[in-house]
């Protein structure tokens, strides 16, 4: 392992490889543990979650529907609660999966915002974006979509005295994919220092269907380009990244790839600037 990988696993606080199913089931429960301190820390009762059809947001969403069947049978207050929602621009080119990661989930309630008329209206609004080329307009309003999906999270928690889970995990936090106060910001991130691999583990370990569990990850924010893997906007795959956090050997191009994107993004990991 070299200094930086060391250095970038210890600032994300990479979890070691699952030795064996124990310590799978061990980092489940310690993430139900999490989620309901952090409900009882707050003195809330609810949770919130944006379902995409991918396995980050499979694997919180069950962990989230647990914790609160946990909830109710230790306290007896019915109260505790857990919210899906779903959040298509227009008609979603994977709804299926979605509908897929739903009833696994088995979400107390389930709801649906469609983002496609906040967005529009905004970009009509908004007459900078008039003058970007057709291939930038289309980059920046993606981050549109992930910032308005996360206003319609927070605006259902608000309503609900709730909090908002996001689905940021190692894998994605070293590479800086997530929208700065888009899908970045939530109140608490269960599958935080999971590589991609051990989430994948887990959903697999908790039932999630495997068409679900080995999906192409994908962002699917671009217009221009559905369903575009999250592997090509890296420049490298998963099980490189999930490599590099655990130290082991990796491309030459794979580790200066990781280590130049995670230094470019490390803006989107802290708090903003001041004085």
């Amino acid at each position: 392992m070299s200094n930086r990988q060391a250095e970038i696993a210890a600032a994300l606080a990479v979890v070691p490889p699952f030795a064996d199913e124990a310590a799978l089931v061990a980092q489940i429960d310690k993430r139900k543990a999490f989620i309901k301190q952090c409900l009882q820390n707050a003195g809330l009762k609810v949770l919130v979650l944006g379902i995409s059809g991918g396995v980050d947001s499979t694997t919180a969403g069950r962990l989230a529907q647990l914790t609160v069947e946990e909830l109710r049978a230790e306290t007896g207050d019915a109260a505790y609660r857990f919210i899906a929602v779903r959040l298509p621009h227009d008609t979603q080119h994977d709804e299926e999966d979605a509908q897929a990661s739903l009833r696994f989930i088995r979400a107390d309630e389930e709801d649906t915002v469609n983002i496609a008329d906040s967005v529009r209206g905004l970009g009509e609004q908004v007459t900078h974006l008039q003058q970007l080329s057709d291939a930038r307009r289309d980059f920046v309003v993606g981050n549109v979509k992930a910032r308005i999906r996360m206003v319609a999270q927070f605006a259902i928690a608000n309503a609900n005295n709730g909090l908002v889970i996001g689905t940021d995990h190692a894998a994605e936090a070293v590479m800086g994919f997530f929208t700065k106060f888009g899908d970045g910001a939530c109140d608490l991130a269960p599958l935080s220092g999971l590589v991609k691999g051990q989430v994948r583990a887990i959903a697999q370990y908790l039932g999630a269907p495997q068409s679900l569990v080995f999906k192409v990850p994908t962002a699917d924010l671009e217009e221009l380009r559905p369903g575009k893997p999250d592997e090509e906007a890296h420049g490298v795959s998963y099980a490189e990244i999930d490599a590099f956090l655990h130290g082991l050997p990796v491309s030459e191009h794979a580790y200066a790839t990781i280590v130049r994107t995670y230094d470019n993004t490390r803006h989107k990991r802290e708090l903003p600037l001041v004085p």
